[in-house]
């Protein structure tokens, strides 16, 4: 099997980073793992959509570590690779971390859905992907899933939901990520109110939302595929991020920490419920955030932590499980004689 992993830039991939994880593990089983960035891509005269890509030059590395090192050194292979010559192609890339590139932001659903046109398994699946450039996709499913929540530029009417709520409310920008220019708004912070959401308002549209006490105990990333929880021999691929001390946010890099995450009846039952919106969409691998019994936000772009997922299932590779997934689909296209829709054998 060939994939093709599409990044931002392959300069700034890290090891601990789910995509290097899933490439690495790729090559274990035997495949080939190509790795471009988003401005690798390009459109040739004779209709053919090509890229740029490297390909870490052993057949199987011992960690990641190693592997990034040669594919982000002068040992790997750089070739002008056709689409067509793959077999999957995983768009991986962030969106919402090219704030400096606009161009670049579109890139890989644009060449994905160019891919798909030429029978190339894409994940996920672009046309869903290209609605869910930013938080507005969260508001597609269903209200008993999702915390209260107003989406506006106008600073009048965020400063009535934050007088309505009575309690705290949480703000941040429509499109982002990483817990960039988001703000807990406290009772007695409401002579700051204007100065946060003027420095929201910089980033575009604002969400403003309820806030969840829940939230103080963290929130837990459960990772779905296919439409379900991410399961081997009855550890899921989850774990729980806890803020740090006074800050709203629990992104890992925003000073976040790793907990075991508890998959109650609650969260699996929350789980089902997003189920058939992931699976009418054809998103294979997505990140759901949770808190208490509400979900705060769904990844489907790059979601990432299946390494931190694995601190807390001793013996499980979750990698595995993924690339194995994504045989099957290769497996079943063929069988089929390539007359499965892209959209079916996203989640099959």
């Amino acid at each position: 099997m060939k994939i093709g992993f599409v990044v931002n830039d392959i300069a700034t991939e890290e090891a601990g980073y789910t995509t290097t994880r899933l490439a690495t593990t790729a090559l274990k089983r035997g495949h080939e793992a190509w790795v471009m960035g988003a401005g690798d891509f390009a459109y040739d005269p004779d209709n053919r959509m090509r890229a740029r890509a490297r390909m870490a030059p052993a057949k199987a590395y011992k960690d990641t570590e190693t592997y990034l090192r040669d594919l982000q050194g002068d040992k790997a292979r750089v070739e002008r690779i056709t689409a067509d010559d793959l077999d999957v192609l995983m768009l991986r890339n962030d969106p919402a971390a090219d704030k400096e590139q606009p161009w670049a932001q579109s890139a890989g659903l644009i060449f994905g859905e160019l891919a798909m046109a030429h029978g190339v398994i894409v994940l996920n699946h672009p046309p869903a992907l290209s609605t869910a450039t930013n938080k507005m996709y969260f508001q597609h499913f269903p209200e008993a899933v999702r915390p209260r929540t107003l989406i506006t530029r106008d600073a009048e009417e965020i400063r009535g939901f934050v007088h309505d709520q009575g309690a705290k409310v949480v703000l941040k920008p429509l499109q982002g990520s990483g817990g960039d220019s988001v703000f807990l708004v406290r009772p007695d912070d409401v002579a700051n109110l204007n100065q946060m959401v003027e420095a929201v308002l910089r980033d575009g549209y604002v969400i403003a939302q309820e806030y969840l006490p829940a939230a103080a105990e963290g929130d837990i990333r459960l990772f779905m595929m296919n439409g379900k929880p991410l399961e081997v021999d009855g550890k899921y691929a989850a774990f729980r991020r806890i803020s740090a001390r006074g800050d709203v946010r629990s992104n890992l890099h925003a000073g976040g920490k790793l907990a075991k995450a508890e998959i109650t009846d609650e969260v699996l039952r929350l789980a089902e419920i997003v189920r058939p919106k992931l699976v009418q969409d054809g998103m294979f691998l997505v990140g759901l955030d949770i808190v208490g019994d509400k979900l705060m936000e769904i990844n489907v772009f790059s979601p990432g932590g299946l390494g931190s997922a694995q601190r807390f299932a001793v013996d499980r590779d979750f990698t595995v499980t993924v690339i194995e997934a994504i045989e099957r689909k290769v497996s079943y296209k063929n069988d089929y004689d390539g007359k499965l829709e892209n959209l079916t054998l996203a989640t099959l």
